[in-house]
């Protein structure tokens, strides 16, 4: 069977005799491969937490960045390809406007996952562009229920979710890690060092304040990305 999927493997919009869309798990894999990121949701917030690694020592470390603001109030963390992911956000930015002009309030966090995993479901079905290679965690509060929310975006443009979950490189050891872990009624405090210990866990050369990035979610419903200063005291609660 496989001798005969991969007859399908170039092909975008034609499903493979064995009922797959060879482009998509290609798609899957880039993101697969891409620098580990996670998110864990606590009982006041949520978290989400990446490693940092520079494509090169000469790159000035202040513009390369892994976690971002769609809106004040929803963040995203990726895992695969830096060009797809620009493309993603861009895109996330731009809905999020819109939402905003047209109904006077921000987006909800389950409303902008939705919006990205529509954009990457387009780019399944059409011929002449390919799937994203890159996997998205979302990160929010609910306004109305004052409730955390965390959504994982994959390149099919499936979403779901999650109450903690892990993407790219080595993303099955992550859950596997936080599965024994997490707890319902987590604090925001222990969902970090939670986040950061599942990091350490499965890092090739360890995590410092220069190789990390951590954002963040509480009840006042904003979120940020900690500076380098904040996520060293946090390393050090955590050791």
């Amino acid at each position: 069977m496989a001798g005969i999927d991969s007859e399908y493997s170039f092909s975008l919009t034609t499903f493979s005799q064995g009922g797959r869309l060879i482009q998509i798990e290609y798609a899957l894999t880039a993101a697969e491969n891409g620098v580990t990121a996670l998110g864990v949701k606590a009982k006041d917030g949520v978290v989400i937490a990446t490693e940092k690694k520079l494509h090169s020592p000469l790159m000035e470390a202040s513009t390369f960045k892994k976690i971002e603001n769609i809106c004040p109030g929803v963040g995203l963390v990726y895992a695969g390809m830096d060009m797809d992911y620009k493309v993603l956000l861009r895109q996330g930015r731009k809905r999020a406007q819109i939402y905003k002009a047209t109904y006077g309030e921000e987006i909800p966090c389950s409303q902008a996952a939705r919006e990205l995993a529509d954009i990457m479901q387009e780019f399944t079905q059409n011929a002449g562009i390919r799937p994203f290679g890159v996997s998205l965690m979302v990160a929010g509060m609910d306004k109305q229920t004052k409730t955390p929310q965390l959504f994982q975006v994959d390149p099919s443009g499936t979403y779901f979710g999650w109450k903690a979950s892990a993407i790219g490189k080595n993303y099955n050891l992550c859950k596997a890690f936080l599965e024994k872990r997490y707890t319902e009624g987590l604090s925001l405090e222990d969902a970090t060092a939670s986040a950061l210990l599942t990091l350490k866990e499965n890092s090739e050369g360890g995590i410092t304040k220069d190789n990390v990035e951590i954002g963040l979610i509480g009840e006042d419903g904003i979120f940020r990305v900690l500076t380098e200063e904040e996520v060293s005291d946090v390393l050090n609660e955590t050791n």
